[in-house]
């Protein structure tokens, strides 16, 4: 567990130092790691592990299984788990952009900017759609029981991106199979499940909302380009960061609105709304609250299923 998810940890348990954390890892010894880490800053903490990849269908229903044995109640799920493989960075986009009205926005959004190769799973799924969104929605419903009881509330928390487009989505191909931008598809649905599933689940007192930590240095972004191109980058991007508030750079800034989802009722927040963590140009942390692009009616028929 590294950038977002770890950072997210260790400011959990500085906010409140009673709380119960399991961290879901795919790789048991580099969760084990990031166990001691927190352990050794918060000494007192109550830190579990689970294994879980959330690319495998059998290992989503494992974990679930397991979480339930364990525990008879889930407050908060954090539905952080991402990838973006094989990336591309389309030049001529990026140099004409460079010289256009857009640039800011360009750069704050990457749209038209990234490309990705995707593969299958094992279970014959297109592995962004199957990490990013389906494996996510999988375990939300396998730990329904633990998350829906009478009398009580719980929230699930996806990380989305501002680069979740709807241009980039389709109806007709949902795993994105025939498209080059299966990242900022399936960051766009993840935005539309959050809704629908307020929608289906806000009278049962599971609340779900949806966050963008902006632009932020991380493994999925270092991935992009060699790390001596992001050392070039970087005195421009704070320069950028006068300009758009999204640059927030800083893994512990981008988890500004994981933090402050973590301390509101759950039933005061915008069932339509995506939440952004935003940085001042002075270094300001902030939240601000925009709707989610209309939303195509399809994932209400996926949960009847």
């Amino acid at each position: 567990m590294t950038g977002l998810g770890l950072v997210l940890c260790e400011r959990l348990l500085s906010l409140d130092s009673q709380v119960h954390l399991c961290m879901a890892c795919r790789n048991v010894r580099k969760g084990e790691a990031a166990r001691n880490g927190l352990l050794a800053s918060h000494a007192d903490a109550d830190i579990a592990l689970l294994q879980l990849d959330v690319s495998s269908v059998r290992s989503v229903l494992k974990a679930a299984q397991e979480f339930k044995m364990r525990y008879n109640r889930l407050d908060y799920l954090y539905l952080n788990a991402g990838i973006m493989p094989n990336p591309k960075l389309n030049f001529k986009a990026l140099f004409k952009g460079i010289f256009s009205r857009n640039v800011v926005r360009m750069f704050a959004t990457a749209d038209g900017l990234l490309t990705q190769e995707d593969r299958l799973t094992s279970d014959g799924l297109q592995e962004v759609f199957a990490t990013n969104i389906f494996g996510h929605f999988l375990l939300t419903r396998e730990l329904e029981p633990v998350l829906c009881q009478p009398g009580l509330t719980s929230q699930l928390i996806w990380t989305s991106s501002n680069n979740a487009r709807r241009s980039a989505f389709s109806l007709d191909d949902i795993q994105h199979k025939k498209g080059s931008e299966p990242y900022s598809s399936s960051k766009y649905a993840s935005d539309l499940l959050s809704v629908a599933l307020n929608r289906h689940y806000n009278n049962k007192g599971l609340y779900s909302s949806v966050i963008c930590p902006g632009v932020v240095m991380t493994n999925l972004t270092y991935g992009i380009l060699p790390s001596s191109v992001w050392t070039l980058l970087m005195p421009i991007m704070w320069l950028i960061r006068i300009l758009t508030n999204t640059f927030t750079l800083a893994p512990y800034n981008g988890a500004e609105a994981l933090c402050w989802l973590f301390q509101q009722k759950p039933e005061s927040l915008d069932p339509v709304a995506k939440y952004h963590s935003l940085t001042s140009g002075m270094g300001k942390n902030y939240i601000e609250a925009r709707k989610v692009e209309p939303v195509i009616p399809f994932i209400p028929l996926i949960l009847q299923r």
